[in-house]
């Protein structure tokens, strides 16, 4: 099977001259199919991939035997080392080449012959060889000085991106989000809710939104590293009469930059991760999401519309979290955080302010169906979960003491997501509380739901269209004792048991356009019935206008 290294420089002659596809020189591609520019093992591609260079022709596992030209395959990467592979350990032989990649390939060989020249090893190159050579060298004189240039001024660019990289061991990325929204005027049944119309909203005016995330990767093993994010907000929908107008961009610290992660995550094997820190551990961090556009950046406009309510519970704290993946398709993560963990006052702390313990099962039936079944524990100390949505705060506050009761909370949700088609997908979820202030009687239950479809692609590719319908988080039960129960405190300020008498309905539409690979542009109209859960309120209607720019 081995054949001469002058016959297998002559395959390629011939090849070329012919007007055939050579196939003894293997062209590293990169993700889209296209040729990388050097082909060189001194090349910079190369550093990066460790099948750049092949020392045995059985590293490449779509070559056998049988084939035609395996003896010059062998050849050349056992005598003169100067087979490139692909990223994948594949050497594509059946894959048309052009005459510039041909001369990269002649030019990795040529390298590798003045190396064994120079290194007194010329026994290994006879004077077959070396005609053969020089008739190539003629034959793609022009290719080879193309390829030659194209080399040196990668190697340059390489040079300056090195020279003037953020750091050896942090990657700095991010994003921008700026907003114009507005409202539609309306009236709402508010303090106390007795069935007219008494307030105006105060923030119906057009208005800017803008939040900054800047994430800086600090890697410390290829399986580990330190995540810090900083943001810096500002605008907001507010002044407001209810938080079911609030958007999934809407951040203000006054344009203050503020720290929102600090954990260090670690895969501990592959199939074990954990996650550990005094912030940004949080279920959205933590927890697989089904919805697979799920951003405030790119994806919904509205804080409601990007996940179950219940994930949002605890908001944002330290501690610690893990994901394992038990199964092909099945991994569970679990969590426990506090919300007030630097905070070492009453009612605060690692264990005695606003605390979550939470897990997920998350199920992948095939590739095109994903669902999510999820149980969080809370303790809160002021009976508010920190959702910001709907009937969030479910303990009303005291007149004498001017603060709510704490309430213990078990929450139950699952989540599902089909692709029916590479162009539709439909999802949605379902949620429930039930809370009680421990060591007295009664509870207060609540639900939330949503539908929706996206479009991946929609009218030009990397495009998104989405329509989300639900029902925000809604008191339908809430019986604890007399005083604390809110939606007879909103009625009459006396907290007797009651249920919410109406049900907020939350109607979105957006599209985003993709401008360009960084920017994306998303209007879209949000519609929203009986704000507050209140049947005597306006509806509202609200216009935004997004514009995102990663980095």
């Amino acid at each position: 099977m081995n054949e001469s290294p002058s016959r297998v420089i002559a395959y390629l002659l011939v090849a070329v001259v012919n007007g055939l596809p050579t196939q003894a020189i293997a062209i590293p591609t990169d993700k889209t199919g296209e040729a990388i520019e050097s082909f060189s093992s001194s090349s910079p591609a190369s550093l990066e991939d460790p099948m750049a260079q092949v020392t045995s022709v059985s590293q490449l596992w779509d070559v056998q035997p049988t084939d035609w030209a395996f003896g010059a395959l062998q050849s050349l990467v056992e005598r003169y080392g100067c087979i490139a592979g692909n990223p994948d350990g594949t050497y594509r032989g059946d894959r048309p080449l052009s005459r510039y990649e041909f001369a990269a390939g002649l030019n990795a060989c040529l390298d590798r012959v003045n190396e064994f020249i120079a290194t007194v090893t010329s026994d290994l190159i006879t004077g077959e060889d070396l005609i053969t050579l020089e008739k190539l060298q003629v034959e793609f004189a022009t290719e080879l000085t193309a390829v030659q240039g194209r080399v040196n001024n990668l190697e340059a660019h390489t040079a300056e991106i090195t020279s003037n990289q953020f750091s050896t061991t942090t990657k700095l990325s991010g994003f921008t989000i700026v907003g114009i929204q507005g409202r539609t005027d309306n009236r709402a049944d508010l303090n106390p809710r007795d069935r007219k119309k008494d307030t105006d909203d105060p923030g119906t005016n057009i208005n800017v939104i803008y939040y900054n995330q800047l994430y800086l990767t600090s890697q410390f093993s290829p399986n580990s590293y330190l995540l810090t994010s900083l943001i810096a907000g500002g605008g907001s929908t507010a002044p407001r009469l209810s938080n079911d107008v609030y958007l999934g961009y809407e951040y203000s610290t006054d344009s203050k930059l503020s720290i929102y992660d600090l954990n260090f995550r670690w895969l501990i094997t592959d199939n074990l991760a954990i996650m550990v820190g005094p912030q940004g551990i949080n279920m959205p961090n933590a927890f697989r999401g089904p919805n697979r556009v799920e951003s405030g950046s790119t994806g919904p406009l509205s804080y409601f519309a990007q996940r179950n309510p219940i994930l949002d519970i605890g908001f944002n704290g330290g501690g610690i979290a893990v994901d394992w993946q038990f199964a092909k398709r099945a991994s569970l993560q679990a969590l426990y955080t506090s919300n007030t963990a630097a905070n070492p006052g009453k009612r605060s702390g690692l264990f005695d302010g606003n605390t979550t313990t939470s897990v997920q099962l998350l199920l992948t039936p095939s590739d095109s169906f994903d669902v999510s079944l999820y149980y969080v524990k809370n303790y809160s100390s002021d009976g508010c979960l920190l959702t910001y949505l709907g009937d969030d705060c479910l303990t009303a506050v005291n007149s004498n003491t001017l603060q709510s009761e704490p309430l213990q909370t078990n929450a139950v949700g699952t989540s599902v997501n089909w692709q029916i088609s590479p162009q539709v997908t439909l999802g949605g979820w379902l949620g429930y509380t039930n809370s009680y202030i421990p060591g007295k009687s009664g509870n207060v239950e609540t639900t939330n739901y949503m539908v929706y479809l996206n479009f991946p692609d929609l009218f030009a590719k990397g495009n998104l269209g989405g329509i989300y319908f639900g029902q925000p988080p809604k008191i339908t039960s809430s019986d604890l004792p007399l005083g604390n129960n809110v939606p007879d405190y909103i009625n009459t300020g006396l907290g007797r048991p009651e249920s919410q008498p109406g049900t907020t309905h939350h109607l979105e539409a957006f599209y985003r356009f993709q401008v360009t690979d960084n920017i994306s542009i998303t209007p879209g109209i949000i519609h929203i019935w009986e704000p507050g859960h209140t049947p005597d309120s306006d509806s509202i209607t609200i216009g935004v206008l997004r514009t995102s720019f990663t980095f």
